[in-house]
């Protein structure tokens, strides 16, 4: 009979009954809040068994349009992943899987562990360009990790990037690793003339807490961080509070705030059209943005996303919301999505830690030309 775990840095899941090589799952909720679509499990006793693995709750989901139209990803060594057969009738998600290891990993996306994050920052470090702050810590004690890149000077831009709101949205700190990459190589004529245009401030993962417990949009107090950003507190919402509070300091100017979307298959831009002070100046930089953004890299399109909110009707109480309202900011919500993309399909990988890394890097070729109108 097969075995199945979750208790490990980012697993989630609940075992109902295992019969041979049959088991019936339920996704666990976060652990202080109602949200639920993140999964990640190990599997063993696998090899060449032909694995049916029943969710049962997968209609009961927050996103169970999510599940449409999606095929789950598996590991043997949870460095390459790819997609296996997965069907969903609205209400049960079935995969159905014969390994060739005896040990295997499932999950919605593929995990980005914190021991992963930890070997991010350290190996940024070894660029004389970075410095690490920690403003804070998370509510279990975790640090808060502010990457400076670059030097800062008078008349110099601050450009923030955050990643990982939502814990389960782990594409995002594979696209911020894909940035980083590049932009700390040194061989990189573009990463090289951005950063004596700017410095760059990195918060590679927003929630750590959520990260590690396996949640899917919320930290440990049951916060959802991207509707925190208004009125951000150290008892509910630290990570935001800390952020928040440095971005005012440092005069930020751009801040890109990436995430994935759980039900649409496209790479998208979320902007700030209907915060009430919008100044058609900085609509026309949001635009020259995403069309920038578009032309380098065709895994990203401006057809399709989320609608614009209405003049005045703006959420203030997400980052971008917040940030292009109170503090002037271009500010930007970049989606990518769990399943594959639409218009530049690849169905054996779909959308990928390493076509999210791609994504990061292209990124360096929109920020440079446009660092200097900020």
């Amino acid at each position: 009979m097969i075995a199945i775990s979750s208790a490990f840095d980012g697993g989630n899941i609940e075992v109902v009954s295992i019969a041979d090589a049959t088991a019936r799952l339920r996704i666990r909720k976060d652990n202080a809040a109602d949200f639920s679509q993140w999964f990640y499990f190990r599997v063993t006793g696998t090899r060449g068994r032909a694995l049916t693995l029943v969710v049962e709750n997968a209609g009961q989901t927050s996103y169970p349009g999510g599940f449409e139209n999606y095929q789950a990803v598996a590991s043997y060594d949870r460095q390459d992943w790819f997609r296996v057969p997965t069907r969903f009738d609205g209400k049960i998600m079935t995969i159905e899987h014969v390994p060739t290891s005896d040990a295997v990993y499932y999950a919605y996306f593929a995990p980005y562990s914190m021991e992963r994050h930890a070997d991010l920052v350290a190996d940024a470090l070894t660029s004389p360009l970075v410095t690490l702050e920690v403003p804070g810590r998370t509510l279990d004690g975790q640090d808060i990790d502010i990457l400076e890149i670059g030097e800062p000077a008078d008349g110099k831009p601050a450009l923030w990037v955050i990643a990982r709101q939502h814990p389960g949205e782990t594409m995002a700190e594979w696209w911020v690793e894909g940035f980083l990459d590049r932009l700390l190589d040194p061989a990189d004529a573009a990463s090289r003339a951005l950063l004596e245009r700017a410095v760059l401030y990195v918060v590679p993962n927003m929630n750590p807490d959520g990260s590690r417990r396996g949640n899917l949009r919320t930290n440990a107090a049951g916060a959802n961080l991207n509707r925190e950003w208004k009125e951000p507190s150290l008892e509910k919402s630290p990570e935001v509070f800390h952020v928040r509070q440095r971005m005012i300091e440092t005069g930020i100017k751009l801040c890109l705030d990436v995430h994935g979307d759980e039900v649409l298959p496209y790479n998208f831009i979320a902007g700030f059209e209907g915060v009430p002070s919008v100044m058609p100046e900085r609509l026309e930089l949001l635009e020259e943005f995403k069309d920038r953004y578009a032309a380098i890299n065709p895994d990203f399109q401006t057809v399709h996303g989320y609608p614009a909110s209405a003049p005045g009707k703006g959420n203030l109480t997400t980052s971008t919301g917040y940030l292009a309202e109170f503090q002037g900011v271009l500010a930007m919500t970049l989606e990518q999505p769990f399943k594959d993309t639409a218009d530049t399909p690849r169905p054996e990988e779909g959308w990928s830690p390493e076509r999210a890394m791609r994504l990061g890097a292209s990124v360096i070729d929109v920020l440079l030309p446009m660092a200097g109108k900020l």
